[in-house]
This record gives C-alpha cells, structure tokens and sequence, in this order.
C-alpha cells in the first residue's frame, strides 16, 4: 500500500482541510456562544436547543463549503492560497453575508422558525441580526488566514 507523504500533498488542498476544520470549530461555537440572542434560549428544551445547534452548524459548514468551492472557481488561481487570498476570502465572506440576510429574513419573518431575543442587536435598515452578520466575517476570516498559516509553518517544522 502506498501513501502520500504530507508534504507531498497538493497546498491548495491542505488548505481546504484546514479551512474546513477551522469552520466547523469555528461555527459550532460561534453558534452555541450566541444562543441567548436567540428566544430558543429560553422557550426550548436542552435537547431542542443542542438539535438547533447541531443543525445551523451543519448548515454554516455546507455553506462555508458551498461559498469557498464558489470563491476559487470565480476568483481563484492555481497558485491559491499563496495568491488570490485576498480576493477569495472577499467572495467567501459577500457570498456568506448574501446568504445570512436572505435566511435570516426568511426565517425570521417569513417562516417565523425563529426570533431574536432583546438582546440580538440588528441592523436597521434590513433587520438582519449582528451576531449572525459577524460569523459570517469573523469565522471565514479567521480560518483563511489559518488554513494558508498552518501549512506554512508545517512546512517550516514549527
């Protein structure tokens, strides 16, 4: 049986993985950490709030996914992530900040799934909460950054 030796392994690829995992890290506690913002906090059962949790971090990652596969094809070169960084991680965080406002709209007042507490602090002129508005800039960017980092000082032995 042969294996690839890690350091053999495509860059862009490694960096994936690492995005990957620093999204689902990421998202699992961005979305736990913001549940009083929410009213489930208080209405709802242990169990339907861990379900709640488990499902919105689920839907962050395939978003997350969806949104950097989206990113490389549009703006991504094969030299990615040493090159284009900058432009991908732009088109990642307007494609998750595209798809925040548009859910958060339909399942806040069209469908009603869900409200915000008195405590979730929203933009006006949208309505949109902050704290979901904020995942979708501060988690992307932390694990692009991270995902082109953490290679980098593999490689350096660090």
């Amino acid at each position: 049986m042969t294996g690839v030796h890690a350091a053999s392994r495509p860059r862009w690829l490694v960096a994936i993985r690492h995005y990957l995992i620093a999204t689902a890290a990421g998202n699992l506690i961005w979305e736990t950490a913001q549940l009083p913002l929410y009213t489930l906090w208080r209405t709802e059962s242990f169990g339907s709030i861990a379900s709640a949790v488990l499902h919105c971090s689920a839907g962050d990652i395939v978003i997350a996914t969806v949104a950097l596969v989206a990113a490389l094809v549009t703006v991504g070169n094969e030299r990615w992530p040493d090159e284009s960084m900058a432009m991908v991680a732009a088109a990642v965080i307007a494609i998750g900040l595209t798809y925040t406002i548009g859910s958060e709209y339909l399942n806040t007042v069209v469908r009603g799934l869900w409200t915000y507490s008195e405590w979730m602090p929203t933009v006006p002129w949208i309505g949109t909460g902050l704290a979901p508005l904020a995942q979708w800039i501060v988690i992307p960017s932390l694990a692009l950054v991270w995902s082109r980092e953490a290679d980098f000082l593999r490689k350096q032995g660090r």
